[in-house]
């Protein structure tokens, strides 16, 4: 039962981070024309039909792996807590 209690506890904790760094991770929503013509084109290159579409996915992957790295910093710190602790 602790097990699944832990797991729980790390998922929950992983999509609370996802929640966090898509409310705060985020980009400026306006386009200068050179932006805007480089998102054209490597939509154009990978065959995406709209660059916005494009421009959503990338995001959304730069948001999940800044919580992968706040995860990853947080068990690192936690075990480094509970080692401590044990002395």
């Amino acid at each position: 039962m602790a097990t699944l209690a832990r797991s729980f506890f790390k998922v929950a904790l992983f999509i609370g981070l996802f929640l966090l760094s898509f409310r705060y991770v985020r980009p400026s929503h306006k386009w200068a024309a050179g932006e805007a013509r480089a998102w054209w084109r490597a939509s154009d290159w990978l065959g995406v039909r709209n660059p916005e579409d494009l421009y959503i996915g990338v995001w959304v992957t730069i948001e999940l792996i800044v919580a992968a790295l706040a995860y990853v910093a947080i068990m690192k710190l936690w075990r480094h807590y509970q080692s401590k602790k044990l002395r």
